[in-house]
């Protein structure tokens, strides 16, 4: 893993690592020593390579992940997402498989030197097929959520009433996470006050906005947060209001707790929410529209129940860390001669 942030892909290919090191995995990672969680690993016993990325002049790199793949000898180089891909020799495909693992739409050429490509989502894996990679070459493995689950936060820490309708989004302050939808949609709930959990370039200028539209007295910037379960318990509804989303954790994360859940129709929230269903679906932009859902989830115990209720069994069906592992180690095998 190249990245050196606090994005869903780090967290999410931590915690793969993490649960196949407790299936007897032999894994050796190569990480940057400065990443977020790679203390965490080194103290879960896993062998990391730090060093490989201590230098940060990429054909050194990339002639220093060479001479570890020599050495080791892996079945298997697993490459998370297009910078690691990129840090992968040309010839390693000869010494191994080599999986390039798409998060994103990615372009081919970035992941020229892999041999097998895994995607997150199945319209992913469809754009794979589509970019030239061949069918017995792609394959679809999805996340899962990564939360500890915790006792719901004391609304009072966050100056929140507790009789209040919270409403919470999980997600960088960036442009395409469509926050600036959510605080117009907050307008119309003058019941409901927001969590904005996560931090990014947009910040001040959503800071701003909320001012702007006069519901900044109703809306908590909380920054980077590790207490993503303690969060979301004490929320009534998690909220993504992304106008780009290649897949979106949180989904996962919110059926995994019983939250009910609001998207607007990004492409990972269309793909697997059914309106009404497992979740709220809404178009993308529409403050009003994002209003309407949340307000019906709020005034309709019923459908409340009912769209937690059918996520909870989907997260149970296919998204449990036990079962994604389980496809992970099945996948791995099936590479293996």
């Amino acid at each position: 893993m190249g990245g050196n942030g606090n994005g869903g892909a780090e967290v999410y290919s931590t915690d793969v690592m993490l649960s196949l090191h407790a299936a007897g995995i032999d894994q050796c990672v190569v990480m940057r020593d400065t990443a977020p969680r790679t203390t965490e690993l080194r103290q879960a016993g896993l062998r990391m390579a730090t060093e490989v990325l201590n230098i940060p002049f990429r054909p050194w790199q990339r002639f220093q992940v060479g001479r570890l793949i020599a050495r080791e000898k892996p079945d298997i180089i697993h490459c998370w997402m297009r910078r690691a891909a990129s840090l992968t020799p040309k010839n390693a495909q000869s010494r191994a498989a080599v999986i390039g693992w798409y998060g994103d739409y990615e372009e081919i050429d970035h992941f020229a030197h892999c041999s097998h490509f895994v995607g997150v989502t199945k319209d992913i894996v469809s754009f794979m097929l589509k970019s030239g990679v061949a069918a017995d070459r792609a394959t679809y493995v999805p996340t899962f959520p990564s939360i500890i689950d915790a006792p719901a936060l004391d609304r009072a820490a966050l100056t929140t009433p507790a009789d209040a309708k919270v409403l919470l989004t999980l997600s960088r302050l960036h442009p395409v996470k469509g926050l600036d939808t959510m605080l117009q949609a907050l307008k119309d709930l003058p019941d409901c006050y927001l969590w904005l959990a996560g931090d990014g370039p947009s910040r001040e200028e959503l800071m701003t906005l909320a001012v702007d539209l006069g519901v900044h007295e109703r809306v908590r910037f909380l920054g980077w947060r590790t207490d993503r379960g303690a969060l979301l318990r004490a929320a009534d509804i998690c909220v993504l209001p992304s106008r780009y989303e290649p897949f979106g954790t949180v989904i996962l994360e919110a059926w995994q707790l019983k939250i009910p859940f609001v998207a607007c129709a990004s492409d990972g929230p269309r793909a697997h929410i059914r309106d009404g269903k497992n979740g709220m679906l809404v178009a993308i932009n529409d403050a009003v529209g994002l209003a309407g859902a949340i307000r019906r989830v709020i005034d309709d115990k019923k459908l409340r129940d009912a769209i937690v209720a059918e996520g909870h069994g989907e997260y149970q069906a296919g998204f449990t860390r036990e079962a994604v592992t389980k496809q992970w180690i099945d996948y791995y095998q099936g590479l293996v001669p």
